[in-house]
């Protein structure tokens, strides 16, 4: 009652304690964006839940390292930092993606309209360097199928705009656990070729035992005009990494200390080493003025090994040689129909990966046999879509889509045949309709209502075994299936405060849980679950150049049918009630800014049973910076204290682990500093 009660209050300041005030800062309340339509249009008028997350709150004063240092701000997303750098961050949307132990699933991911997902659903959002994305659109709701197989949600990023004069930086950053970073950036235009250019080096000895990480990352974007209504856009991007894996912690562990390593981790020197190379190239052409088309290709290659324990010293080297490609063609028209305008978007996209996956006993992190597994695993997807909007009234507009998709997913196993048969396929095909209409009541108060089809296939990580020893592939297992339903309203108060709300109901048949574990994870479907809540989030632009910003999440997540679990009981993984709220103040005559940041998290449930959990927390952070100006030179200095008041909390868990591992234990109070010198020529 006291989080509630906290809540509404902060949510009534931010709404209202403005109304009638300007802004001395120009921020847009309302941005335009282009995720949720394919074309730009204003967030404002749109009949579904988008939030964008603009470069000041990507880059000042953070570390750049994960997108959940972006994304705790926006309702509806769960963004859990693991403090370990062996695995991506956890990002759920409405709870899509909470169980996934391996990259980011549930939730497809995209830089400059470049997939960053797999055919199979997941995807590697690590491939990026948040120092050259200049925003964030993450999507929520029924819409989001219109991205394809396992869209619970779309998060999309965008690369920082490029300058008018040419612009190069230097950035280094030293904080708490030997954490360092350095990076540096030129950006410009040269003989008509617009380009942007970063190279990042981070380190650090991480919190845990066991935790130590290093990653190099390089981007590079060009921007090509080809002719007056034409353009070709290129996107490379790299990295190469090595992070100790600390595991997570039983209970025991975690009431010896936070910052152990799993002991059976220590011993077998878990760790991975990984790398990722993808080009992408966006060619974009007006052939008229009604008329627009776009072509996306892109390809690109991953290794990834990683050393895991199976008990003691002994483990195995889990290797992945990944090829990846695909392409998209979508063709915009604009036009009128019975006298409205509207807009309609058709498109065709496939994606292909393929991954030589071997498997081999290890002792004390080093290889001593020959591979128990040998196998050839291949995804690939055809996808056809049309989209659009039609404004069939003056107060009224129509937006409904359609996708199809067909998934096919074959594992060829090469290991002798005396030691079991692992080859097979399995192919999924769905269409997946979506409707939803805005009510214009007001020039600043509209409403709005969607539903549509959900649809989320296995990965090829839970199609691989069907027993515990490693025998496979499992391919009994369905594609989950949801009906989604939202209903909202979108509330610019005054030209300085604005208000959402969301509420949604998502009904989903065959949910995709574990079955057991022990040397191999097998995966099986659940029967029914359900996920209903609100999101709430609100926004105000005070006189002296003080805003503030909350948003809420409350998601009544649960299984309804099914075995291993009691009907009723919560989705692991999933927060019933998550709260952001901030408070930011600038003092332009001395070119500073800082913020007070508060996040909350209620109780979370670690496995199917229930009998797992973590406790609610509340952690406060701040955030400053100075800016000073000399001539073509920026400087700035910046700091962050996360954790402000040393709160002892678990920032993640490994949903279901099989050896009861579940916490993965957030730092005490830690600190970053660092400065940027920028000059403009």
């Amino acid at each position: 009652m006291k989080t509630q009660k906290t809540t509404l209050a902060l949510l009534i300041a931010s709404s209202f304690a403005a109304q009638g005030s300007l802004a001395q800062e120009t921020k847009s309340l309302s941005p335009v964006v282009v995720t949720a339509t394919r074309v730009e249009q204003d967030s404002f008028d749109l009949p579904m839940a988008i939030d964008q997350v603009d470069k000041s709150v990507i880059q000042d004063s953070q570390l750049r390292m994960t997108l959940s240092e972006s994304l705790a701000r926006v309702p509806g997303i769960t963004a859990q930092n693991r403090n370990q750098m062996a695995q991506d961050p956890q990002i759920s949307s409405r709870g899509f993606g909470a169980r996934s132990a391996f990259g980011v699933r549930g939730i497809r991911v995209y830089v400059d309209g470049i997939p960053l997902s797999m055919p199979d659903g997941i995807g590697n959002p690590g491939s990026v360097d948040l120092d050259t994305v200049g925003s964030i659109e993450v999507m929520r709701g029924p819409f989001s199928a219109m991205y394809g197989n396992s869209s619970g949600g779309v998060i999309q990023m965008f690369s920082n705009t490029i300058p008018a004069t040419p612009y190069i930086s230097g950035d280094v950053l030293f904080g708490s656990f030997g954490t360092r970073r350095e990076s540096v950036q030129a950006s410009g235009n040269r003989q008509g070729v617009d380009y942007l250019l970063n190279f990042s080096n981070y380190e650090s000895d991480g919190y845990r035992a066991q935790s130590a990480s290093e990653k190099r990352q390089a981007t590079v974007k060009l921007g090509i005009k080809l002719s007056e209504d034409s353009k070709l856009t290129t996107l490379v991007n790299w990295f190469d990494q090595f992070a100790q894996d600390p595991g997570g912690l039983t209970l025991d562990n975690l009431n010896t200390s936070y910052t152990l390593a799993s002991p059976n981790n220590v011993l077998a020197k878990a760790r991975v080493i990984r790398s990722n190379t993808q080009v992408g190239f966006n060619f974009e052409k007006v052939l008229d003025s009604n008329n627009t088309l776009n072509a996306i290709t892109y390809a690109g290659q991953r290794d990834n090994t990683q050393y895991l324990s199976t008990g003691g010293a002994n483990g195995r080297a889990s290797a992945i040689a990944r090829d990846f490609y695909g392409a998209e063609l979508r063709m915009t028209h604009r036009g009128m129909m019975l006298d409205r305008p509207y807009t309609a978007t058709a498109g065709i996209s496939a994606g292909f990966m393929a991954d030589a996956r071997t498997d081999s006993p290890a002792s004390a992190g080093v290889i001593n046999g020959s591979p128990t597994r040998d196998e050839t695993q291949k995804a690939n997807n055809l996808d056809q879509y049309v989209q659009g909007l039609w404004s069939v009234a003056e107060r009224w507009d129509v937006h409904a889509g359609v996708r199809h998709t067909h998934l096919r997913q074959r594992v060829t196993d090469h290991l002798p045949s005396s030691a079991g048969d692992g080859t097979g396929a399995v192919s999924f095909d769905k269409t997946i309709p979506v409707i939803g209409a805005v009510f214009k009541a007001t020039p600043t108060l509209n409403f709005y209502a969607n539903v549509g089809k959900g649809f989320e296939t296995p990965t090829m990580i839970e199609i691989s075994f069907r027993d515990t020893t490693g025998n496979g592939p499992n391919l009994n297992i369905k594609p989950a299936t949801s009906t989604n339903i939202e209903i909202g309203s979108k509330w610019l108060i005054s030209e300085s405060s604005r208000a959402n709300i969301a509420l949604f109901n998502i009904n989903t048949e065959n949910e995709i849980v574990v079955d057991s574990g022990g040397t191999y994870t097998t995966y099986r479907n659940a029967g029914k679950t359900t996920r209903q809540g609100a999101e709430v989030s609100a926004e105000t632009l005070l006189n002296q150049n003080l805003s503030l910003l909350a948003a809420y999440t409350y998601l009544d997540a649960t299984f309804d049918s099914g075995s291993n679990f009691n009907p009723g009981s919560y989705i692991p993984g999933t927060y019933r009630s998550q709260l952001y709220a901030e408070a930011a103040w600038k003092y332009q005559p001395i070119g500073f800014k800082t913020a007070l940041e508060v996040r909350h998290n209620s109780k979370v449930y670690a496995n199917d049973a229930n009998t797992a959990k973590v406790d609610d927390y509340v952690i406060f952070s701040l955030r400053g910076q100075f800016s000073q100006q000399y001539k073509d030179w920026t400087l700035t200095e910046y700091a962050r204290i996360d954790n402000l008041f040393d709160e002892k909390y678990v920032g993640s868990v490994r949903v279901n682990d099989t050896n009861s591992r579940f916490y993965e234990p957030a730092p005490g109070r830690n600190w970053i500093l660092g400065v940027k010198a920028a000059h403009n020529f």
